[in-house]
C-alpha cells in the first residue's frame, strides 16, 4: 500500500508542469507522500534523536555552575555650568579661573565604556581578593580558569608574579614586566567578551547595571566590588579635578596674602615699640614706615576678603558639581547561581537532532526525486 501511494504521489508529482497551480488534492498528495517517507524512515530518525540527546546530557554535564554578582546604582551627572560660570567673573578680578562646569567629561553612556576600559580592569585585577588578603584577582581568575595548568612547560609563566616593577632597569626586570602585561591584557580580554557586562536599565533612566558571572563565587562578588568602587572613585575624582586644583591655587593664594598682612600688622606695631619717646622733629622715623606698613596691610586687607569670598564660592561650586552617586543594590552571599540542566540539554539536543534530520533527509529525497525526473525526461 505504501509503495502504491509513493508510485501515486511520484507520478502526481511529474504530471504537474512548473508553470501549473497546485491544487488541494495534488498538495495533500504530496505531503501524505513526505510524511509516509518519514515514517518509513522513524528508525533512522529515532537513532539520530537519541544521539542528539546523549549529545545535549555530555553537553549539560560539561557546563560549570556560574555565579552572578550584580550592582545597581544611580548616577545622576550636573552637567549645568551655571553653578561655576556665575562666579568666574568675580574669581577673574584676582586672576583666577575657578573652572567652566562639567565639561562634557564622561556624560552619558561613556560611563559605561570607562568601565570595561583596560586601565579600570587591570587596577582592579591587581587588587586583593579580600581585604588583608596576599592573593590577588588575577591569581584567583587564572586559578579559576585553569590558565595556569597550561603554562606547565613555561618556567617563565609559572613563576610570574603580578606585583609591578618599580623603575625597571635590566633586560630581565623588562622581559618579566612584558610577559606580566601580556597575560594581563589577555584576562582583561577575556573578562571583557565572557565574564562583565555593562548595561543601563532603561535608556530614560540613570541606573546603571554591573553585572561579574563566573564559575567562582567568591571571584565574582569580590571582582564586582573593586570594580565598582574603582571606576566610581575615578569617576568622581576626575569630574571635579579641575575645580579642585583651581580651589587648592585660591587656597594657596588666600595663605600667602594672609600671612604678608599679618606680617605688615607685626612690623608695624614694631616700629611704634621701638620709638617709645620719639623726637617731634623726627617723626619721619616712626610715621613714614607705619604708614607704608598699614597701607600694605589695607591692600592686603583688601585682597583678602575677595580671595576668601572667590574660595567660598568655588568650594560651593565643586559642590554642586559633583555627580549624584548612590548604590541601589549590591552582590550578598549566596550569589545567584545557574546550571544547564541535564533535561534540559537533553530535550534540546534531542529536538535539535531530530529537526536538523528531518530537513536532511527531506531535502536528500527532494533531490532524487527531482534528479529521477530529470533522467526520465
Amino acid at each position: 500500500m505504501e509503495m502504491n501511494s509513493e508510485k501515486r504521489s511520484a507520478a502526481d508529482l511529474e504530471g504537474v508542469s512548473g508553470t501549473e497551480k497546485f491544487s488541494i488534492r495534488e498538495l495533500i498528495f504530496i505531503v501524505d507522500a513526505w510524511i509516509l517517507y518519514l515514517r518509513r524512515k522513524w528508525i533512522l530518525i529515532a537513532i539520530f534523536t537519541c544521539i542528539g540527546g546523549i549529545a545535549g546530557f555530555l553537553y549539560a554535564s560539561t557546563r560549570k555552575t556560574t555565579y552572578t554578582a550584580l550592582t545597581t546604582f544611580v548616577l545622576e551627572a550636573n552637567e549645568n555650568s551655571g553653578g561655576l560660570m556665575q562666579y568666574a567673573g568675580l574669581a577673574s578680578m584676582v586672576g583666577f579661573d575657578i573652572g567652566g562646569g562639567g565639561g562634557g567629561i564622561f556624560q552619558g553612556d561613556n560611563i559605561i565604556e570607562l568601565y570595561k576600559s583596560r586601565k579600570m580592569l587591570q587596577s582592579t585585577l591587581l587588587s586583593p581578593v579580600l581585604p588583608g588578603s596576599k592573593e590577588l584577582l588575577i591569581d584567583r581568575y587564572l586559578t579559576m580558569s585553569r590558565m595556569r595548568d597550561n603554562w606547565a612547560d613555561r618556567e617563565d609563566l609559572k613563576s610570574l608574579k603580578f606585583s609591578p616593577i618599580e623603575n625597571p632597569r635590566t633586560a630581565g626586570d623588562l622581559q618579566i614586566n612584558r610577559l606580566r602585561d601580556s597575560v594581563l591584557d589577555n584576562v582583561v580580554t577575556k573578562l571583557r567578551q565572557q565574564h562583565l557586562r555593562i548595561n543601563k536599565v532603561d535608556k530614560k533612566l540613570a541606573i546603571i547595571e554591573v553585572e561579574v558571572t563566573s564559575a567562582d563565587e567568591v571571584f565574582s562578588k569580590s571582582f564586582n566590588d573593586r570594580l565598582v568602587a574603582n571606576v566610581n572613585d575615578f569617576y568622581l575624582r576626575t569630574k571635579t579635578k579641575r575645580s579642585l586644583e583651581n580651589i587648592a591655587i585660591l587656597q594657596y593664594k588666600t595663605d600667602s596674602v594672609r600671612s604678608v598682612m599679618n606680617g605688615a600688622i607685626y612690623s608695624a606695631a614694631t616700629i611704634a615699640d621701638a620709638t617709645p619717646n620719639i623726637n617731634p622733629t623726627r617723626q619721619v622715623q616712626r610715621v613714614a614706615p607705619v604708614q607704608r606698613y598699614q597701607f600694605s596691610m589695607e591692600t592686603n586687607k583688601a585682597m583678602l576678603a575677595e580671595l576668601l569670598k572667590n574660595l567660598e564660592m568655588a568650594k560651593i561650586s565643586v559642590r554642586k558639581e559633583a555627580p549624584l552617586l548612590q548604590i541601589v543594590d549590591e552582590p550578598i552571599y549566596p550569589l545567584p547561581k545557574k546550571k544547564f540542566s541535564a533535561i534540559k540539554g537533553i530535550v534540546f539536543g534531542a529536538f535539535v537532532m531530530a529537526f536538523l534530520t528531518i530537513i536532511w533527509m527531506s531535502a536528500r529525497r527532494f533531490y532524487l526525486n527531482t534528479l529521477a525526473s530529470g533522467l526520465r525526461g
